[in-house]
């Protein structure tokens, strides 16, 4: 009778194989998973807290905050607000403290944004007001002095030659002076407008409509390193990206924004996330911002959850501290939020 063989050897053969492919497998799902999570994040986290120092004195704030911007390079945050016989634009230092405020030739402000070059600073306003200053996108100095008016004043329109707008939403402006509007809000265009730094049309980008490179509401607009053009298409839920040298459709992002429609877009100091408010829901969402040559779909990283009616409208992103402000129409504030790291 044959003696049967001892099957301890080849198990323990067959073990060492299994766990040496096990290792190899592993390595690479390990690989994937950290490109992966790298940019689209491992779940939601607390990131930032409530700095509730600043302002130093609320009671400046005596109207509908609607916008605000940073100035990083001189520790200056702008506010534009809109009320009866209340002063248009607030101007605090980033500490919180009150130092001036300006009205002139401001009617009813949207979006403001504010510029630094190698020789000057500027505040840009977009006013979708419907007297004599309205439909306009106007630079200002820091100290509120009218330089330059884009747009025909009190007169809303769609050409490019003279151009025209019709309740433009904001603007962004690069160092090279190019800049990008988004026009309008809730107006008769439905479009982003890339300017160069005589503003004159480079391209232009959109109509209503829910497909591909339209528009229902374009609210705000971000630009990021890598040669992307961020759009907030509000009313069809979803945020849009562009080319920003051809203005050629790159993708969008709108699983998200199921609850409610992006109404601000803004980029962190690293840009690593991308800050979207909610009016709707009283919400910011910190989405993962993609790699170059990557749109993807979105990822929500955290989020911060504002009071009832709060109803925030649009923010900014303080690019050195990396605070987030926020214009609250409904709680009539601007607050900071600090990070937490």
């Amino acid at each position: 009778m044959r003696r049967k063989q001892a099957a301890g050897p080849r198990l323990v053969m067959a073990g060492a194989l299994l766990a040496l492919l096990g290792l190899l497998w592993g390595s690479q799902m390990l690989k994937a998973f950290d490109y992966f999570s790298s940019w689209k994040g491992d779940g939601e986290q607390q990131m930032y807290k409530l700095d509730i120092s600043w302002p130093k004195i609320p009671e400046y704030f005596s109207g509908q905050t609607f916008c605000v911007a940073v100035d990083s390079l001189h520790g200056l945050v702008y506010v534009g607000q809109r009320g009866d016989d209340v002063p248009k634009v607030l101007v605090f230092s980033e500490e919180g403290y009150f130092l001036y405020s300006w009205n002139d030739t401001v009617e009813m402000p949207h979006g403001i944004f504010v510029s630094n070059t190698a020789t000057d600073s500027s505040v840009w306003i977009t006013d979708v007001g419907s007297g004599k200053y309205g439909h306009t996108v106007k630079q200002y100095s820091p100290s509120g002095k009218l330089l330059q008016v884009l747009g025909t004043p009190g007169n809303a329109g769609s050409s490019l030659n003279p151009l025209q707008f019709d309740q433009p939403a904001e603007v962004f402006v690069e160092e090279n002076g190019e800049m990008y509007i988004v026009d309008g809000d809730g107006g008769i265009n439905n479009r982003l407008l890339k300017l160069s730094q005589d503003y004159k049309e480079i391209w232009l980008s959109g109509e209503n409509g829910t497909g591909i490179g339209q528009f229902k509401i374009p609210h705000s607009v971000t630009v990021d390193p890598f040669g992307r053009v961020w759009v907030a298409d509000r009313d069809n839920r979803r945020i849009q990206v562009f080319d920003k040298v051809t203005g050629e459709w790159l993708g969008a992002w709108s699983s998200c924004f199921s609850e409610d429609g992006p109404y601000s877009v803004r980029f962190t100091g690293n840009y690593k996330y991308l800050i979207v408010a909610h009016l709707n829901i009283n919400r910011l969402a910190i989405l993962a911002a993609p790699p170059v040559g990557e749109i993807g779909d979105c990822a929500i990283v955290s989020t911060i959850q504002l009071a009832d009616e709060t109803k925030p409208h649009l923010v900014d992103v303080d690019m050195k501290s990396g605070a987030i402000y926020i214009a609250e129409i409904g709680a009539q504030q601007v607050q900071r939020f600090v990070p937490l790291s």
